[in-house]
């Protein structure tokens, strides 16, 4: 298969240059035309799908040119495919045997085809739209194409496809296609990934390395280093799917907006303290107060539940909730607890210094 230049189409109120996604089959010569205004992974998909309905079955080989929508890497002996492309093969059945660089005798029989179409087909006709050239497509390859005499073969191409090709092919499943968009997200400092406008969380232990994703129409996949770490429900562009468990120790409280967790630890160190806690978070908009209640938690475990408890009570009492007033309360606490207590002077004598009895005089002396 290949892609070749068939010329303008009009699009609405414009006219797009379009291009032929063109199958031939090896040995019968058999074809189909799939028009389309973009060369995407998806568009080529979409042509694939419409190949594999016109034939009847999938081929168990396809080769393709090196075209960027399938082939990510050329090489001669072990190019890189598409991961969206090469999942879309292993689904369907089919080897991808990718032609070698600027080599066209590695597709001769699809390369001679492309002028075939354009001149056969598109030159001298005029069409509506997109689909209108999609549906004259279909029908030249079934009365004109198909069954006209091969140069080559001498035989119609559609009548040998019937006998000799079609028994071959694998069967095509029922089920459409799934299409993915693989990209590659780094994970943040929020423990999240961005993937098409949503945010996915994944194990902290990767923050800052680059995972693989593979969304689809219901899931999302995080890979690293071809394992699945992590498996989300697919969420609109601005949502959020957050696991508590990809979250470090203590924070997945705050990541996941649970007040009332975060309540109950407080409370756990004293009532008082719980009670302040509520107070804190009883705002119209609590979450954006969740930091204060950690810096209370922060002073329980500096100063000990017991003074913080007595601090708070004391707070309560006044109706005063504000986490920068406990901290001064146990501060202030602190220095009325310490002793003013100065220390003495110490007289340090000099290493060479006299003794007394070395300036008595010698009446002193004589007394």
């Amino acid at each position: 298969m290949d892609f070749g230049r068939l010329g303008l189409v009009p699009d609405g109120e414009r006219r797009r240059v379009c291009h032929g996604l063109i199958f031939t089959a090896v040995f019968s010569r058999h074809q189909f035309v799939w028009p389309t205004f973009t060369q995407t992974t998806e568009d080529v998909i979409c042509g694939f799908e419409a190949a594999w309905r016109f034939f009847g079955g999938v081929f168990p080989v396809v080769i393709p040119d090196n075209m960027a929508s399938i082939v990510t890497k050329a090489e001669n002996t072990a190019p890189r495919f598409n991961d969206t492309f090469f999942e879309y093969a292993q689904s369907r059945g089919f080897v991808i045997d990718a032609a070698r660089v600027a080599t066209p005798t590695d597709k001769p029989r699809v390369e001679r085809v492309v002028s075939y179409v354009q001149k056969n087909f598109f030159a001298g006709e005029s069409f509506i739209d997109l689909a209108d050239c999609r549906e004259q497509a279909e029908i030249w390859y079934k009365q004109t194409a198909g069954m006209r005499i091969h140069g080559t073969t001498q035989c119609r191409p559609a009548e040998v496809f019937r006998l000799e090709e079609l028994a071959r092919l694998v069967q095509l499943p029922g089920q459409p296609f799934d299409i993915p968009r693989w990209s590659e997200p780094k994970l943040h400092r929020d423990f999240h990934v961005e993937v098409d406008k949503a945010l996915y969380s994944a194990p902290h232990q990767l923050v800052g390395r680059h995972l693989k994703a593979r969304p689809d129409s219901k899931t999302v996949k995080l890979y690293f280093r071809g394992e699945l770490v992590k498996l989300h429900p697919r969420k609109p562009p601005g949502g959020r799917s957050t696991d508590p468990a990809d979250m470090p120790s203590g924070k997945e409280i705050y990541a996941t907006r649970d007040l009332d967790r975060l309540a109950h630890m407080a409370e756990g160190h004293g009532e008082a303290i719980g009670i302040y806690a509520r107070a804190i978070l009883d705002t119209p908009l609590p979450w954006t107060k969740m930091r204060q209640v950690y810096r209370l938690l922060g002073l329980v475990k500096k100063w000990g539940p017991a003074r913080v408890e007595s601090a708070c009570r004391r707070a309560l009492e006044a109706e005063a909730i504000d986490v920068n007033l406990i901290s001064r309360m146990l501060e202030r606490a602190k220095e009325a607890a310490e002793p003013d207590a100065r220390p003495e002077p110490v007289v340090v004598q000099g290493r060479f210094a006299r003794g007394p009895s070395e300036f008595a005089t010698a009446k002193q002396a004589n007394r």
